[in-house]
């Protein structure tokens, strides 16, 4: 199943894909539907309502305002290598707000304070029940499905302390759509996807999702171990090599410029950067 959060004139609803059109769900996002109960999955397979078609739909962050925004860095050898840095033992953490969150289709602020933003495509996830202290080998359960992200960095910000937040959440600057793919899609396994990042055309970034230094089960499983996961928590699981702060000489995001974010059987999310005026 897909699911989607869609902006209508009363507000955000979520919504299920059915062919070439998108049902209305009785929830104002997914984040509501995940929420709903332990038997989601199957509500909102047999809710029926007001459909909107393809071209109409406009797509909010598929979760807009998660109880926590989870994200990894340094979880691809090839972007560990490009950035100079050690393997991890250990999954390196940090997070984002809801306000750095924008849909599938929407401008990406590039800030004034900076010009030095940078694409990090990624795989997400979402949490679709309560995990606490959950074994590896029962973490996949807890997973409602699978999304596409960019993790878009400024890392004059990113390197101004040890800690990676101030680059990481700059508002509007972090798409997350245009989809839930739910996990039943891919019968109770880690999903095996390429994953590619371009800009005006040109792929920056092509790997597979196998690659996963730590993989869906193991963020599950360390994560659940610290904080309790809620449903519709947004996990981000770090980004391949190809970025543009690891170039010779190093490439940023431009006004004008397009990204697009592509993970097999997912879908894209294309966001054209605005700059920020500069007043």
């Amino acid at each position: 199943m897909r699911l989607a959060t869609l902006r209508t004139a009363e507000g955000t609803r979520a919504a299920r894909r059915d062919g070439e059109s998108y049902v209305l769900l009785p929830h104002s996002d997914v984040s509501g539907l995940l929420n709903s109960g332990e038997n989601w999955l199957e509500a909102a397979a047999g809710a029926g309502g007001e459909r909107l078609a393809d071209a109409e739909a406009d797509f909010a962050p598929v979760v807009p305002h998660p109880n926590k925004i989870i994200c990894l860095g340094l979880n691809y050898a090839t972007h560990i290598k490009e950035m100079g840095r050690d393997t991890p033992r250990y999954p390196t953490l940090f997070a984002k707000y809801d306000g750095s969150l924008i849909g599938a289709h929407d401008p990406i602020t590039l800030p004034k304070v900076s010009d030095t933003v940078d694409w990090e495509a990624e795989l997400a996830f979402v949490i679709g029940r309560a995990a606490r202290h959950v074994p590896k080998s029962d973490a996949l359960g807890f997973v409602a499905g699978y999304s596409v992200a960019n993790d878009v960095t400024v890392r004059e910000y990113q390197r101004r302390t040890r800690e990676f937040l101030a680059g990481k959440t700059f508002e509007g600057t972090t798409p997350i759509g245009p989809e839930l793919v739910t996990a039943d899609e891919f019968g109770g396994k880690e999903p095996d996807l390429e994953i590619r990042c371009e800009v005006d055309g040109e792929v920056m970034q092509h790997s597979r999702t196998s690659d996963l230094l730590f993989g869906i089960a193991d963020i599950v499983a360390y994560v659940s171990g610290i904080i309790t996961l809620r449903p519709g928590d947004v996990i981000c699981t770090g980004t391949p090599g190809g970025v543009g702060d690891g170039r010779d000489p190093k490439v940023y995001l431009k006004e004008g410029q397009t990204l697009r974010t592509v993970v097999e059987g997912l879908g894209e999310t294309v966001n054209v950067c605005v700059r920020e005026a500069r007043v």
